[in-house]
């Protein structure tokens, strides 16, 4: 019997709600309309004598046993189709020149339409970054074990599973998974038996400081806390919805979640030890930077990656060399030689 080849643009639920996401995210207005995030409430107190060489500064860091360049990360955004194959690839090979992290779009994708799984598959072209393949944590209610979460590791040679915490999200969906019953025991149960890593991640409403410790007690070994300030998933699903009560009822948690800055020094006052990845509406270096300086390990970006990511290789590699510039100046300005120095500063203030 012949094998049956598909092509990744299949009009699945998953894969149109995927293609969905990503034009929405680029074409309409998402941004959360809160405060944002919190960033804008702390400034670096300038040292006019840095008494430290430019050219010596180093952001080298390590996540899940291997080498950064930078302590910085592509964030979890997409994949499923044809158009998220190319940008995952655009965004892996980036981030193996320059020594970033990477997060996949959610696998959940590839587990049940095998079709879609080379939208995922990455790793050839950042064999030497942490990479971390993602699945929803309410799909843990909905029958996924540790064999699904185990596939996803092995499919994407994922160095770790990351699971999100999406509650508003699925409850804007028309058709959203929504029981989040007991979810944290599902979850230590995973980090239990799992032989890989497992981590948390908001997707841009915020994990508070309470909520931190309870995932880091049940076994979880890394926070992505997903502040608010960047991308408002109940607007982007107003965009998707037919559902008139969920499409009105949006706008009025457009200023929905924890800004980001709270969320970093929340946690890392409950959890000295943890690591945790700051979030949720970065768009520079000078974010980057205030992110590590309240506690972060790596900062994080999303959809400021993701029109330069569709456009060419000269783009987003010119925009990753931007914010590293941005996190050494900055570095330099408040005469931090390292990322120990920058986490242990006193020259960030609030204004």
């Amino acid at each position: 019997m012949t094998e049956q080849i598909f092509s990744s643009e299949t009009n699945t639920d998953i894969t149109r709600r995927k293609k969905e996401h990503v034009d929405i995210c680029l074409y309409e207005e998402v941004k959360g309309q809160g405060e944002g995030t919190g960033f804008d409430r702390y400034r670096f107190r300038h040292l006019a004598l840095p008494e430290i060489d430019f050219a010596e500064i180093d952001i080298s860091n390590e996540f899940l046993g291997r080498f950064m360049k930078a302590p910085l990360m592509i964030s979890s955004m997409t994949g499923g189709t044809d158009e998220a194959t190319r940008i995952n690839i655009r965004l892996a090979a980036t981030a193996e020149r320059r020594g970033w992290a990477m997060g996949l779009g959610s696998v959940r994708a590839s587990i049940e339409h095998p079709h879609t799984a080379p939208s995922f598959q990455v790793r050839k072209y950042a064999p030497n970054v942490p990479l971390l393949a993602n699945l929803g944590a309410v799909q843990l209610n909905y029958g996924y074990g540790i064999d699904e979460c185990r596939k996803a590791v092995e499919l994407t040679e994922a160095d770790a599973l990351v699971l999100h915490l999406n509650g508003l999200q699925e409850l804007f969906q028309s058709d959203g998974d929504s029981n989040f019953c007991d979810l944290l025991g599902r979850i230590e149960q995973l980090c239990e038996n799992a032989e890989f890593p497992v981590g948390v991640k908001e997707v841009g409403w915020g994990i508070d400081g309470e909520t931190a410790k309870a995932l880091l007690d049940v076994g979880v070994s890394f926070i992505d806390l997903a502040g608010a300030g960047g991308t408002s998933w109940s607007q982007v699903e107003k965009f998707r919805s037919t559902d008139p009560i969920r499409t009105a009822a949006a706008d009025a948690f457009a200023d929905w979640g924890i800004p980001t800055a709270d969320c970093v020094r929340e946690a890392r006052v409950v959890a000295p030890d943890a690591y945790l990845i700051a979030s949720g509406g970065l768009t520079n270096g000078v974010d980057a930077a205030k992110g590590i300086a309240l506690g972060a390990n790596l900062a994080s970006f999303g959809r400021a990656l993701l029109a330069p990511a569709i456009h060419s290789d000269e783009l987003i590699d010119e925009l990753f060399g931007r914010i590293e510039f941005e996190l050494r100046a900055a570095m330099f300005g408040i005469g931090a030689v390292n990322l120990k120095h920058l986490s242990g500063t006193r020259r960030l203030i609030q204004k």
